[in-house]
């Protein structure tokens, strides 16, 4: 599915709005980014494609004496892989808002295994 940047952008958007605002409240130096590719560096070695990736300490592992003065969290979409898998627009919507979910619950400390039982793997 073809979009340009800025609608691409304006999707990640409206994802990061849909998530409630009680769970938006505690989410703590944390920044989101839109690249059209993964680097080398970010897919390490993987397999398969990155639609999304969580770089950072979550939430659960950070504490007063250890967490202080850090760079923010990094949450990336990448717009090339989620769209060449999909061929309508509500597919990109809904492949948008699952990587967004799936990127932010890791800053929450849900493992990939959770997010799998709970259907958002």
């Amino acid at each position: 599915m073809d979009i340009d940047r800025a609608a691409f952008e304006r999707l990640v958007a409206d994802a990061l709005d849909s998530i409630p605002e009680s769970l938006g409240r505690l989410m703590e130096n944390v920044a989101v980014f839109v690249e059209d590719w993964p680097t080398t560096a970010q897919l390490d070695g993987r397999r398969g494609t990155l639609l999304g990736l969580y770089e950072g300490v979550d939430l659960t592992r950070r504490s007063p004496l250890s967490y202080g003065a850090v760079m923010p969290d990094r949450i990336t979409i990448f717009r090339g892989p989620i769209t060449s898998m999909t061929h309508s627009e509500a597919e990109l919507v809904e492949m948008v808002t699952l990587t967004v979910i799936h990127e932010v619950a890791h800053h929450f400390g849900i493992s990939d295994r959770r997010l799998a039982d709970l259907g958002w793997a």
